[in-house]
């Protein structure tokens, strides 16, 4: 890459303003797109992508600025699923590694990017949710509806006042922190020459993280026994927990290797299913 390829501008501080609203705005549209297969990825691709476009404007006519743009937004299509609110802080965080890999490209690993994402959808979605769905709304809705059962139009303002004003603030300086605090951040990094262990160690948490989605997410048993005494399933317990949703995983993560469209993955799934349950095999 040329030197001038490696060069991004700097914000000024309007720009910079502006680059934060955009966090805010776009992290409430992070659900409009929600599918099964990437959950809130397109979301979060709409999110970062006018960083994307402005790190590589000339891709149009740059054949190598334009592969990278490709893997940027292809990069940023992997499966995200976080809350809303907090999703503009990772919004930033990416934002700020996006313009580090494109000014070093030969020192700084993409890969992180996404193990980053990764490692972070749990910790900020058990906060996020617990939060704004279990403390917040439960206090908005709580206030508002004592006031509306005394038949006061302030039942509505008040539940959504509360609701906002921590809403408005978590995401616009979430995005602003991650974006700010990232580039500071993965500037010592770089220059430290930890950015090898930084990246082992929130991959490791990413893929607790996607472990755990698996469990809880992925709900298959089997009732297969022998007897009063053998039961298939608790012995598979005793060896490997959660062995079944697991191997299933696996084999899902196979055909998607193997470019199996997933319109038919999905048929699979669902023929599969149901016939695996009739027979007795699936729970």
């Amino acid at each position: 890459m040329t030197e001038e390829k490696m060069q991004v501008k700097p914000l000024n501080k309007k720009e910079q303003r502006h680059r934060f609203w955009s966090f805010f705005w776009r992290s409430y549209a992070i659900q409009a797109s929600w599918n099964y297969e990437g959950q809130m990825n397109m979301g979060f691709l709409y999110g970062i992508a006018p960083t994307i476009d402005r790190l590589y404007p000339n891709a149009e006519t740059d054949p190598e600025q334009m592969a990278k743009k490709k893997e940027a937004y292809k990069r940023h299509l992997a499966l995200y699923n976080c809350t809303p609110q907090t999703s503009a802080f990772v919004l930033g965080l990416s934002s700020s590694m996006e313009e580090e890999y494109a000014k070093n490209p030969d020192e700084f690993n993409p890969e992180s990017i996404n193990a980053v994402k990764t490692s972070l959808m749990g910790p900020l979605s058990g906060v996020g949710d617990s939060f704004f769905q279990g403390t917040v709304r439960v206090l908005a809705f709580g206030l508002g509806l004592n006031f509306a059962k005394q038949g006061s139009i302030l039942g509505p303002i008040i539940a959504m006042i509360i609701s906002i004003i921590p809403s408005f603030l978590v995401t616009y300086y979430g995005g602003k922190f991650g974006y700010t605090a990232g580039n500071r951040f993965l500037k010592q990094l770089t220059a430290a020459g930890v950015m090898d262990r930084a990246m082992h160690l929130v991959t490791i948490v990413g893929l607790m993280v996607i472990g755990s989605m698996i469990a809880s997410m992925i709900g298959i048993t089997t009732p297969i026994h022998m007897g009063k005494t053998f039961k298939l399933q608790s012995t598979l317990d005793t060896i490997f927990p959660e062995m079944l949703p697991l191997a299933v995983t696996f084999f899902m993560y196979w055909l998607l290797k193997k470019k199996v469209n997933t319109s038919w993955i999905m048929l699979l799934c669902i023929v599969g299913g149901i016939v695996l349950s009739v027979l007795g095999i699936f729970a």
